[in-house]
């Protein structure tokens, strides 16, 4: 497991989708798998689940990616899963950190 997390400053809704694009256009076995979405008092919530093939786990792996607003107060919260390998002990999680890279590249662009 491998964890990111960022403030940020903008517009809830060009963050998701920037985000967004660059995660599925980021590797060719990127796919969307679904989100959660909720409103409440003036904040925004916004939950999405993206998996991809990790060629050095030889497995898919998932990452959990959380944007929270209000107003132009961004929080950016992401976690990937199951690129490790081993039965007992979780080694080679390079799949894991590499799908993480891919965000944290694009929330250090905005």
């Amino acid at each position: 497991m491998a964890k990111y997390e960022r403030e940020l400053r903008g517009d809830f809704d060009q963050v998701l989708e920037y985000i967004h694009n660059g995660i599925l256009n980021g590797s060719m076995s990127a796919s969307y798998e679904d989100e959660s979405y909720c409103q409440r008092a003036g904040v925004r919530c916004c939950v999405r689940v993206y998996e991809r093939y990790s060629m050095s786990g030889g497995n898919r792996l998932s990452m959990t990616l959380t944007l929270v607003g209000d107003g132009d107060d961004l929080f950016l919260s992401a976690i990937t899963a199951g690129g490790s390998q081993g039965l007992m002990f979780k080694f080679n999680t390079w799949g894991e950190e590499a799908f993480l890279d891919t965000l944290r590249e694009l929330a250090e662009n905005l």
